[in-house]
């Protein structure tokens, strides 16, 4: 054990964070922690008698009675969901100071928290929503500044056809499409740091040659360099969070669908599209955890394996992809 029976909480909120950092975790995970702890201890630092600074707390005002009053306040107005997020950071913060020595055990086992629920798929609803959209975008809009439906139909087309996070739709590079003719495929920087591989087939290879073709137009071939970023905005940058996000939103509007896209998953109900249609069209369990780069399942006790060629029959099978014929021209 440390000496450090003073140690400010606050400065092992922040030691804590760098630890993790070596975890990759993205900067709105970071800040997710950050949070959290902060949130929560500035609850202890208000239920102390008397009331303390947040700065003036330390680790031996933590006790799991003290714990136990925080979280239920802080449990009041938020969704279990939250709660159990929190619950489980405050669980990897005691772990790691129990590693460090900086206390003696983890007070976290005796503080009650709600059952994990599952999140429930947000997919766009209506059954023809997914082609409706891509069949905007593929179409030049008079009203905009400066179109680019090649641009913007990659984007959509992407995130139907391979399910990725916003994350790493903005981490892909040129290079990351790959692979002989019937065999191409895009290499993911997935979630956690798990790489993974998502076959595309002949459509989607088609519309992101496309948009990489009307690139070269716009900005000239050393703007689509190997090592160049596959989604950049309209003065050739590189797209940001908020740019991919807006973009989106601008393509929904577009597309008059508004009303079809479930409230808190924007650009994240084409992922959860992706993986909906992937079952509704035969794909086993397993395959969708693969093509979505999960970890695991609910519904699974184990990782099940699954060959590329069960992963491109599965892909093949996303009738998502049949709606791409017909909207670039073919060679």
């Amino acid at each position: 054990m440390h000496d450090k029976q003073d140690e400010s909480l606050v400065m092992l909120i922040e030691e804590f964070l760098i630890a993790r950092a070596t975890r990759k975790p993205s900067p709105h995970t970071l800040a997710a922690y950050r949070r959290d702890l902060r949130t929560v201890a500035a609850l202890v630092a208000e239920g102390a008698a008397p009331p303390l600074p947040l700065d003036a707390l330390s680790i031996t005002d933590l006790s799991p009675r003290v714990m136990r009053a925080a979280f239920a306040r802080f449990a009041g107005p938020r969704a279990p969901a939250s709660v159990h997020r929190a619950w489980s950071t405050w669980n990897s913060f005691f772990t790691f100071l129990v590693a460090d020595g900086f206390v003696a055990g983890n007070p976290m086992p005796a503080v009650g928290r709600p059952r994990a629920l599952l999140p429930q798929p947000k997919p766009l609803r209506g059954a023809d929503t997914p082609e409706v959209l891509l069949a905007s975008a593929a179409r030049e809009d008079g009203r905009q500044r400066d179109p680019w439906p090649e641009r913007d139909l990659a984007v959509l087309a992407v995130a139907l056809c391979a399910g990725l996070r916003l994350s790493e739709l903005l981490a892909l590079r040129v290079d990351s499409l790959g692979g002989r003719p019937g065999e191409r495929r895009v290499e993911v920087a997935g979630k956690g740091g798990r790489p993974r591989v998502v076959p595309i087939e002949a459509d989607l290879d088609r519309v992101l040659r496309d948009y990489l073709d009307s690139r070269a137009r716009r900005f000239g071939s050393r703007s689509v360099r190997p090592d160049s970023p596959f989604l950049v905005d309209r003065r050739g940058e590189p797209l940001r969070r908020g740019g991919l996000q807006y973009l989106v939103e601008s393509c929904y509007r577009r597309a008059g669908i508004g009303d079809r896209v479930p409230r808190g998953a924007r650009l994240h109900a084409l992922r959860h599209t992706f993986a909906t249609r992937l079952a509704e069209d035969g794909a086993s369990a397993a395959e969708i955890m693969r093509l979505l780069g999960h970890a695991s399942l609910a519904s699974s006790q184990t990782y099940i394996e699954v060959t590329a060629g069960q992963q491109r029959d599965a892909v093949r099978a996303n009738r998502t992809n049949r709606a791409l014929a017909g909207l670039v021209p073919p060679e």
